[in-house]
């Protein structure tokens, strides 16, 4: 399968040559002009294709076209162009000239979408709930980028981890690499196969050469297949054919954010798309776009080790530091995760071994051992207390250390860059068959969160595609090739850098480890404190029972003295960020690869076909529309050993194969009522096949008002990680969820306990701990009842609602253990993917409404609403979404309860030189739970303290169109006021940008 396109290739060829009879047929040459209603001015650049056929072309200069046609007339042309009403002209045996003119429209009421049941149809009449942004959207929306600009669509979420790295969610269950919505781009699964997602827009589409973006919330698994739980993103690219000749564009921004190392920095965002018809039946595009700028800085150093009691006035939100807390964890600070738990009182047998040794011995240890186990020996002669009393009660009290930690901007250069390379190739074998070649490559550095901050340095994903495409069929191959180049985990890269410096613990020198050092150095300190507090209370006249006690709280008084002055001392040789010792550890451990470095490879592979056919040839479209398909997938896993686990007494890691087919059928009832049934099968080869129907009806009232209602299936297979991953991070050892993977650890031979129960709630009693079960690893079930509402209200007002009902089953989620009596685990924290064995009930509203005050100019505004129901949370109180199901059960929900967007639009058209763009965003609080938090602030009581703040932003545009130069001129803000937010925990700050583009096109109007 490595060899897939080797022999598609020649397969898909062969069937065009078999096809091609059934498409050749007379031609017929017809010809027109195209002009705007109004001004009577001729429009260039509009797209004219024949329907049924993939055939088409575009206006000249003159607004003039000449297109070949397979079919006599009658037949149906279709008239597109930005910002103009799309027409249906009949054309007629009798025409020869053919003279159209578009109406200007400022309201999207009456685009066709093909998302929603995999044929074209009326954006009013869809049966699911659709979003849609054309280019007259993306070009009005003030954004960083088209995918930045998904945000203000209803009911969407972003996780925003870098500059260049966004993760997309409706619908619940949100996450920073998001597996539960499929992107695509012209057809292909955008994911990196490796990581289970997509890397946001990092190798997709150049803004120059998106057509059409389409977002499907909610399930939608019974057309396109596994994953699509959440939702469905489907970006177009434009077609040489009928998008021609050659646009560039050039953005500077500044990027402003109090927080980072220089708060005001440049970015620059280049580029240029190239199309040309170089034969009738010949057309190639070209794009080229690159991005560069210093990223948004994670700095949020509040403590989660959850050490002290959160209602302690003197911290409040976490404010401690590492001299309040000795097991301080910073949520953006690494290395001080790998305490795994490391308490003084660990320290106590060796102690009593060291009570045993003569002095040569001790010193030869650590010379600081002479005097502190002489102190011991002389006060347990004084105080007639035992050495064990002592060393338990002074010199190593029950106290937990961490490691002095590194913060990110120390580990990560954060200097983020987007080299995006497009092209494709179409052939028109026949007006009605069309064969495509498509390759788009991307090289991209950027950060994102996910059990650790993954610095994602030079990392390479290519797609690579085949298709044959007619009036009512298509088939393509593709294959995604990921290459994770120089990347890295941070938090690793901290470990060894500490370990580097000094290690934690070395039994062959325990005078040389950090943390004997830190237990030697506070020892000692606590003893001198002792004597002199019992000497002088012996002196005061005390007995010495009370001495005694007074020396112990003279002690505790001064332990944050003692604390600090052991980490100083512990820390003496610690490697400082910038020099030249730091920069030689940290470049080694950053080449090499985990689990001796930091350095994780993949180089997954993904291999896919697939192909769709409308029977619409055998079966009258009236009578019954039909559409069959179907799909082949391979994961071809390869992170030599980094993530995934490698087969036994082998260095080859697992394949992963998939496949399935559907079938659809809808029939229309005198054009008020259509009825669609879908249904599909899909199989993994680890897992039981998955069926998903699914039902929706339309009923259309006086042409312009729909009423929808479905029954809509999705199913998520475990990602490539869920199953295989074997991965050492700071915060646990990650094990996938098969069970190949979970033998390697005997999980199941032996007792597993929560965090909670083992160290914080039941510590010493070993009666209280309940003993977790591992059940088998499934596929995630959504089941999603929705009603809707759309429709144009006096041709001026759009309005979009619609209500769902979810029940999600099984449930994929992380279980977070530890097993001390397993060998092969010790003392470590374990993740592993598993199931939630009851149903989880989730449900939502939205509404939008987009309203035309005067010509070319739009009010909209959107709201929705996601509820997970739990005992204090409703549809519509104002408690936000919890994280702990009813029962204490944890999941990611991860999702605020109420996003809003308002905004003013009058957009640049054939008629207006000049538009702007004002739009607000705002979003309720919220809380966060991941892997990346630590294992006690996922218990079931602190996760409620993991909030992510409410924000609002306001963004702005103004452009002006330049026809001179055939240019577009934009200047504009995102966060114009700097209201700095975050949209998850341990990710960036996000401030503002400014920034002027100037945008050429060669068929500018």
């Amino acid at each position: 399968m490595k060899h897939f396109f080797t022999y598609s290739s020649p397969i898909l060829f062969g069937l065009g040559l078999a096809l091609l009879p059934f498409f050749l047929q007379a031609q017929i040459l017809l010809s027109g002009q195209v002009i705007d209603s109004v001004t009577k001015e001729a429009l260039a650049g509009v797209s004219i294709t024949i329907v049924g056929q993939v055939n088409g072309t575009i206006t000249n200069t003159k607004g003039e076209f000449q297109l070949v046609a397979s079919q006599k007339p009658p037949l149906q042309l279709k008239v597109s162009s930005v910002g103009y009403a799309t027409q249906i002209v009949e054309v007629n045996p009798t025409q020869t000239f053919l003279p159209i003119a578009l109406q200007e429209q400022a309201l999207l009421g009456d685009e066709v979408i093909v998302s929603a049941s995999r044929i074209e149809e009326n954006v009013l009449k869809s049966p699911v709930t659709v979003e849609k942004m054309d280019m007259r959207t993306i070009q009005s929306t003030p954004a960083a980028s088209f995918y930045d600009a998904l945000r203000n669509l209803k009911g969407v979420d972003i996780s925003t981890q870098s500059l260049t790295f966004s993760s997309i969610n409706t619908r619940g269950f949100a996450g920073n690499g998001n597996t539960r919505v499929v992107q695509m781009v012209d057809g292909m699964d955008n994911q990196a196969p490796g990581l289970g997602f997509a890397v946001g827009n990092m190798v997709g589409l150049s803004e120059l050469d998106v057509e059409s973006v389409e977002l499907l919330p909610g399930a939608a698994s019974a057309l396109y297949g596994p994953n699509a739980t959440n939702g469905l993103l489907l970006m177009n690219s434009k077609n040489p054919f009928t998008s021609q000749g050659i646009s560039a564009s050039v953005k500077i921004g500044i990027m402003h954010a109090a927080n980072r190392t220089t708060a005001t920095t440049p970015s620059y965002d280049v580029s240029v798309r190239y199309a040309k018809v170089i034969h009738p039946k010949l057309a190639f595009k070209l794009n080229v776009s690159y991005l560069t700028a210093k990223d948004w800085q994670a700095t949020d150093y509040r403590d989660q080790s959850f050490g002290l009691s959160q209602d302690d006035a003197r911290y409040p939100g976490f404010n401690r530091t590492v001299a309040d807390n000795q097991n301080y964890n910073g949520v953006n600070v690494y290395g001080d995760e790998n305490s795994s738990n490391v308490n003084l009182a660990s320290f106590r047998p060796y102690f009593e071994s060291f009570m045993q040794l003569p002095q040569e011995q001790l010193a030869a240890i650590d010379p600081r051992l002479v005097g502190v186990v002489n102190g011991v020996r002389n006060l347990a002669a004084l105080t007639n207390q035992s050495a064990s009393t002592i060393i338990n009660t002074l010199i190593l009290p029950n106290q937990l250390v961490a490691r002095t930690g590194y913060a990110e901007k120390d580990l990560v250069d954060y200097r983020t860059r987007s080299l995006k390379v497009g092209g494709a190739l179409h052939y028109r074998i026949t007006p009605k068959l069309e064969a495509i070649l498509q390759g788009n490559w991307g090289l991209g550095t950027t950060v994102y969160t996910s059990t650790d901050r993954y610095y994602i340095k030079d990392f390479i994903l290519g797609q690579y595609k085949l298709e044959l495409k007619g009036d009512d069929f298509f088939i393509r191959g593709y294959t995604t090739q990921e290459r994770s180049g120089n990347a890295y985990a941070a938090g690793v890269l901290a470990s060894y850098l500490n370990e580097a410096g000094k290690p934690s613990l070395n039994a062959a020198n325990l005078g040389g480890s950090w943390y004997p050092q830190y237990a030697f150095t506070y020892g000692g300190g606590a003893l001198s404190f002792f004597n002199q507090a019992f000497q002088s209370a012996i002196n005061a006249g005390q007995a010495p029972q009370s001495a005694y006690e007074s020396a112990l709280q003279a002690v505790q008084l001064n332990s944050g003295f003692l604390q600090n002055l052991a980490r100083s001392t512990a820390d003496q040789g610690r490697l400082m960020p910038g020099t030249p010792e730091f920069n030689a550890a940290a470049q080694e451990i950053k080449s090499t690869a985990i689990p001796s470095g930091a350095k994780f490879m993949d180089r997954t592979n993904l291999y896919h076909a697939e192909g769709m056919y409308n029977l619409r040839k055998w079966i009258a479209p009236e009578v019954l529309e039909l559409l069959v398909g179907g799909n082949y997938r391979i994961y071809d896993l390869n992170s030599q050993g980094t993530i995934f686990l490698k087969k036994p007494n082998s260095n080859a890691e697992y394949n992963i194969q998939e496949w399935g087919g559907y079938v659809q059928a809808s029939r229309s009832f005198a054009s008020i009522l259509k009825l669609t049934a879908s249904l599909r099968h899909d199989k993994n080869e680890n897992f039981k096949g998955q069926w998903s129907p699914r039902l929706s009806g339309v009923l259309t009232l006086a042409k312009q008002h729909n009423l929808r209602a479905s029954y809509q299936t999705g199913f998520r297979i475990p990602t490539a990680q869920h199953q295989y991953i074997n991965l050492e991070t700071p915060v646990s050892l990650l094990v996938g969820g098969l069970a190949i993977t979970r033998d390697r650890y005997h999980l199941n031979n032996y007792a597993l306990y929560t965090y909670d129960d083992r160290y914080l709630a039941h510590p010493t009693d070993p009666s209280q701990w309940n003993r977790l079960q591992l059940n088998p690893l499934k596929p995630e079930r959504v089941l999603t009842y929705e009603v809707g509402y759309k429709g144009l209200v006096l041709n001026r007002l759009v309005i979009d609602a619609y209500y769902y009902h979810s029940l999600l089953q099984n449930y994929i989620g992380g279980m977070v253990f530890v097993t001390p009596e397993n060998p092969l685990i010790g003392t470590r924290t374990v993740s592993t993917t598993t199931n939630y064995n009851k149903s989880i009930r989730y449900q939502g509203f939205g509404l939008g409404l987009d309203y035309q005050l005067m010509k070319n100019l739009v009010v909209s505004g959107n709201l929705s609403n996601t509820t997970l129901p739990t005992k204090n949370v409703s549809l519509f109180n104002g408690s936000p979404n919890h994280n702990v199901l009813d029962d204490g059960f944890q999941v990611g929900f991860n999702t605020p309860k109420y996003r809003y967007n308002l905004s003013l639009t009058r957009a640049v058209s054939a008629n207006s030189d000049w538009g702007f763009n004002v739009t607000y965003r705002y979003q309720t609080r919220f809380y966060w739970n991941d892997l990346i938090l630590p294992a006690q602030a996922r218990t079931a009581v602190n996760s409620q303290q993991i909030v992510i703040p409410a924000y609002g932003t306001l963004d702005a545009q103004v452009s002006l169109k330049m026809k001179s130069i055939k240019s577009v001129l934009k200047a504009g803000a995102n966060n114009l006021f700097n209201q700095a937010y975050t949209t998850a925990w341990a990710n960036p700050q996000i401030g503002s940008m400014y920034y002027v583009g100037l945008t050429f096109d060669e068929w500018l109007r």
